[in-house]
């Protein structure tokens, strides 16, 4: 009687232990499954020389690819003719007549798509794989910049669509965990911001009179709130960086009317000292975001060496904007956006600007390949796009 009592104890005994073993190795499967990704979802593009799959882009109209057109009360927007005149597909909400600078640095990078715009209904799922846009036509870094426009995406609210939306598409697709994902969003994609210039454009210099703060305050609280903004990126995961300056704000059409020859020294400075400042963040990131890299692309100084000798960058006008644009009563006159169905110049690859802010195509041509390949630290500093890529 006891031998069969044991006999049937024994039996009991393996049964539990091998389901118990069977329950602990799918949980091992599981577990592993979870930071495992194919090699498909982990590499760039066959023979390019560097690992990057895609780019996320934050920012303001000169790197927006369309999300104002999906935001019902807002009047910065470009989806009509002319603009997108050369763009492969017609009008599109890039605020220029052919590609911007996002889309000529994708091709150098052979990104196999323009990057998919985050308030189209559409970007879910495999489209996110090659990164997303979440940049929004006069926005700034600052919440309260963009009341002009009426309804905007700030640079904050940006980041957060990212973070509560995005990055749960982003592993879904990539099929890892959390923490694999956010190792891979560091190794293989492009992080790139480009906002500042609404913040003095179209908040600080239009309520000037009634400002308290001045222009070294202003700016140090710019940069100190894009610096928590690059912070909040990198501990989502974000470890490539590509920062864009703000262009010459005292150059651009859209202040004609208020400038007697030459650009507005005032707009040009409060540039300057904020692109002064933006440098300074890749130098302190070495110790705030370890294991972080960035690159500073100086698209000041470009477009201002192409102003100050248009004929020797193969342009003819660095003064008027090619499109006929809307007239505004705040810029005395001039304006910054271009008139529905109206009339633009014939040779626009002879102009720099083509509405009263926006460069042409011809102009993010030269911006996209001395960021990609320029060695000037003048341009791109500390290191260029292409070899921030193979890094």
């Amino acid at each position: 009687m006891l031998c069969l009592f044991l006999k049937t104890m024994t039996k009991r005994t393996a049964t539990v232990l091998l389901l118990f073993c069977l329950q602990l190795l799918a949980c091992l499967l599981a577990c592993k499954g979870s930071d495992h990704c194919s090699s498909s979802a982990v590499k760039g593009k066959e023979g390019s020389g560097h690992g990057i799959k895609g780019m996320f882009v934050f920012g303001s109209s000169l790197v927006d690819n369309g999300n104002n057109n999906y935001l019902q009360n807002s009047t910065a927007k470009a989806d009509f003719l002319p603009y997108g005149i050369d763009f492969p597909h017609g009008p599109s909400g890039r605020f220029t007549n052919g590609k911007n600078v996002i889309d000529l640095l994708g091709e150098m990078l052979e990104i196999p798509s323009f990057i998919p715009t985050f308030s189209d209904p559409s970007t879910k799922g495999s489209k996110v794989i090659n990164g997303v846009n979440f940049a929004s036509a006069a926005s700034g870094i600052l919440d309260d910049t963009g009341f002009l426009a009426r309804q905007v995406t700030s640079l904050n609210q940006q980041i957060r669509n990212f973070e509560e939306v995005t990055m749960g598409e982003v592993e879904k697709e990539l099929g890892c965990g959390r923490r694999r994902s956010r190792e891979l969003l560091g190794n293989n994609y492009l992080f790139v911001v480009g906002a500042g210039g609404n913040d003095y454009s179209f908040n600080y210099f239009l309520r000037e009179p009634d400002n308290n703060v001045g222009l070294q305050a202003f700016t140090a609280n710019l940069t100190n709130s894009l610096s928590h903004q690059l912070k909040k990126l990198y501990n989502l995961g974000a470890r490539k960086f590509v920062l864009m300056s703000v262009n010459p704000l005292g150059c651009v059409p859209m202040v004609n009317g208020m400038r007697k020859g030459g650009c507005i020294k005032a707009l040009n400075q409060a540039a300057t000292l904020f692109n002064h400042g933006l440098k300074s963040l890749i130098d302190v990131a070495k110790s705030d975001m370890p294991s972080s890299n960035l690159v500073f692309v100086n698209s000041y100084n470009i477009i201002r060496d192409i102003i100050k000798n248009p004929a020797s960058k193969g342009f003819k006008d660095a003064n008027n904007a090619c499109c006929e644009v809307v007239p505004s009563m705040e810029l005395r006159g001039s304006g910054v956006l271009c008139k529905k169905g109206g009339k633009t110049c014939v040779d626009r690859s002879g102009h720099v600007f083509f509405d009263g802010l926006h460069p042409t195509e011809a102009v993010n041509i030269q911006i996209a390949t001395k960021a990609f390949t320029s060695y000037l630290q003048t341009e791109v500093y500390p290191i260029n796009v292409n070899q921030l890529a193979k890094l």
